[in-house]
């Protein structure tokens, strides 16, 4: 996980261009090297932010990592919750801080998270206490204050799906929607949550969707597959003069499910 600004995005772009050591196909496939994004920052800073998110289906991840969050940063500072998911691992309830002179720390909330769990979940800023962090998750706090530096009414809110590709050229897939947004004013009054700048990286999507959006890439994620039994062969006539007894059916495989 790791923080984005307007800035980096601007110059992410701009050095993607003027690269010229990839084929244009892999970066419009695979994203951008390193980090990739899918998602909304607020058009005003705000002193929290909330959202239900959830994973449509269980993230590929071929190296790295992918996860969906909300939180506020500033330039090298964060506080962010979410759903990560790394190479080898299931879904996962996360969430992380980078104050200055400490450095990203990540918490695991839940392991284990199916796809189509949805949690509601929040960064917001305690009541009277200017530049002081809490986490929440359905309702519920679950980390400690946070003292962030300069953060109280200057940060914007994000809601953004991420990949990192872990060094390699590969293509990370997922797909997260984000429901009910809102962005918490001075004193906790909750409000509609505006949007601002669009993250959308070559490779992935953003999409309007009732009340909220969808963060995807664009590969599909590949379907599930479900065993399941063929149909039992009838008994041969009485008649039959075959000395050997019939073959069990064989099982057969199927793809039902849409990831």
């Amino acid at each position: 996980m790791r923080f984005v600004v307007i800035v980096m995005a601007l110059v992410g772009a701009a050095v993607a261009g003027a690269s010229s050591s990839e084929p244009a196909a892999a970066v419009a496939s695979c994203g951008r090297a390193g980090y990739s994004y899918a998602g909304f920052q607020a058009t005003a800073p705000a002193h929290g932010v909330r959202a239900d998110v959830v994973a449509l289906g269980d993230p590929q991840v071929e190296s790295g990592h992918v996860a969906a969050w909300v939180g506020v940063n500033g330039s090298t500072s964060w506080i962010q919750v979410g759903f990560s998911a790394f190479q080898g691992s299931g879904s996962k309830l996360y969430y992380e801080v980078n104050r200055p002179g400490v450095g990203p720390r990540y918490t695991q909330v839940q392991d284990n998270v199916e796809a189509g769990s949805r949690h509601r979940l929040a960064v917001l800023e305690v009541f009277r206490h200017p530049g002081w962090w809490r986490v929440w998750v359905d309702g519920a706090a679950i980390s400690q204050p946070v003292f962030l530096p300069g953060s109280s009414g200057r940060w914007r809110p994000i809601a953004t799906a991420e990949t990192w590709d872990g060094g390699r050229r590969v293509c990370n897939l997922f797909s997260y929607k984000f429901g009910r947004i809102s962005v918490a004013g001075r004193g906790g009054a909750w409000r509609r949550f505006q949007r601002g700048y669009r993250f959308q990286d070559p490779g992935y999507r953003v999409l309007s969707a009732t009340n909220g959006f969808l963060a995807r890439a664009v590969r599909p994620l590949p379907e599930k597959p479900s065993a399941t039994k063929a149909p039992v062969a009838a008994a041969p006539p009485a008649e039959s003069t075959a000395e050997a007894p019939a073959e069990p059916a064989a099982a057969t495989e199927s793809s039902s499910t849409d990831g």
